[in-house]
C-alpha cells in the first residue's frame, strides 16, 4: 500500500496588535490619512521654524514692499510668496506663524479636556444638586454662539494671546463636559464598575482607574476636532483685533494687517487663509478618522 503524505497543520495567524488593528482601521479613510500627513508637516515646520523659515518673520526690507510671489511678474527668488506692505517675507512668517496657531490650538484644547474632564466626572459621580449646577452653566455656554461669547469674554479680560485662549477654552468646555458625563454614566452601569465598587474602591480610583480610561475614545475624537476649532476661533480674535497682537506672525492678525491690501495684492490674504484652511480641514480629516478607528460601530 502507498502511503498518503501527511500534510502539516496550517498554521493559524495571530490577530493584530490593539495598535496595529487601530491602524488598518484608520488607513482605510484616505482623508484621514492625508488629514494626519499635513498635520504632522506642520507640526515639523512648527517644531524646525527657525531653521526652515528663509528670513525672520519681523526682518523689514524697505526696497521690497508689497513684493509679489516669485511667479508672478515683479517678483523674486529672494521672496518666493511675496512680502507685506512692510516688506516682511510672508513664508517666513507663515511658517513662524504655524508654530504660534498650533500652539495656541493645542493649549486650548488641552485645558478645555483637563477643566471639562475633571467637571464631567464630578458630575457623572456626584449626581444630585451638583450635576444639575454643572450642566444647566454648561446649557447656558452652550447657547451663547460661541465666537460672540470669545468676543465678550476677551473684552473683558483685555486683548491678548493669553486672554484669547481662555476665552476659546471656555468655549469649547461644555462639549468635553457633556461627552465626559454621558460617557461615566454609561460606564458606572456596568458590571466591572460595581464589581470595583463591592471590592472596596473608592471614587477617587473609581474615576481615574475604572470609568475615565473607557471614555478616553469619544474625548480623543472631540480633542482632535476641537484643535480646528480653537485655531479658527484664535484666527477671528486676531482679525478682529482681540487675540495676538503684531507684530506676531499668528495667521489671523496676518489676515487683519492685510486687509486694505485685497484688491492690489492678492497674495498678502490668500496664503494666510490658505494656512488656516489647510490647518482646520487636516485636523477635521483626522478627527473623522479617529472616529471610525476608535468607535466599534462605525469600523469598516
Amino acid at each position: 500500500m502507498s502511503a498518503v503524505p501527511m500534510t502539516a497543520p496550517s498554521a493559524q495567524t495571530a490577530p493584530p496588535g490593539p495598535l496595529r488593528e487601530f491602524w488598518l482601521s484608520f488607513s482605510q479613510n484616505r482623508g484621514a490619512v492625508i488629514g494626519l500627513g499635513v498635520v504632522v508637516f506642520m507640526l515639523l515646520l512648527a517644531v524646525f521654524a527657525p531653521w526652515v523659515a528663509p528670513h525672520h518673520p519681523d526682518a523689514t526690507n524697505s526696497a521690497a514692499f508689497l513684493k509679489p510671489p516669485a511667479w508672478a511678474e515683479g517678483g523674486s527668488a529672494q521672496f518666493l510668496l511675496g512680502t507685506d506692505a512692510i516688506g516682511r517675507d510672508i513664508l517666513s512668517r507663515l511658517i513662524h506663524g504655524s508654530r504660534l496657531s498650533l500652539s495656541i490650538g493645542l493649549g486650548v484644547v488641552a485645558i478645555s479636556v483637563t477643566v471639562g474632564v475633571a467637571l464631567g466626572l464630578v458630575a457623572g459621580f456626584a449626581r444630585g444638586v451638583t450635576e444639575i449646577a454643572i450642566m444647566r452653566l454648561m446649557d447656558i455656554l452652550l447657547t451663547l454662539p460661541s465666537l460672540l461669547l470669545a468676543i465678550v469674554i476677551v473684552a473683558i479680560l483685555g486683548p491678548g494671546l493669553v486672554n484669547a485662549m481662555l476665552a476659546v477654552s471656555v468655549v469649547l468646555l461644555p462639549h468635553y463636559v457633556r461627552i465626559t458625563r454621558a460617557s461615566v454614566i454609561t460606564e458606572t452601569a456596568k458590571d466591572y464598575v460595581t464589581a470595583a465598587r463591592v471590592s472596596g474602591a473608592g471614587t477617587l480610583r473609581l474615576m481615574f482607574s475604572e470609568v475615565l480610561p473607557n471614555c478616553a475614545a469619544p474625548l480623543i475624537v472631540q480633542a482632535s476636532l476641537g484643535i480646528s476649532s480653537a485655531i479658527l476661533d484664535a484666527a477671528a480674535l486676531g482679525f478682529l483685533g482681540l487675540g495676538a497682537q503684531p507684530p506676531s506672525p499668528e495667521w489671523g492678525t496676518m489676515l487683519a494687517d492685510a486687509r486694505e491690501f485685497v484688491l492690489r495684492a492678492w497674495w498678502v490674504v490668500t496664503f494666510p487663509g490658505l494656512m488656516i484652511l489647510a490647518a482646520v480641514l487636516a485636523f477635521n480629516l483626522l478627527g473623522d478618522g479617529l472616529r471610525d478607528a476608535l468607535d466599534p460601530k462605525l469600523k469598516r
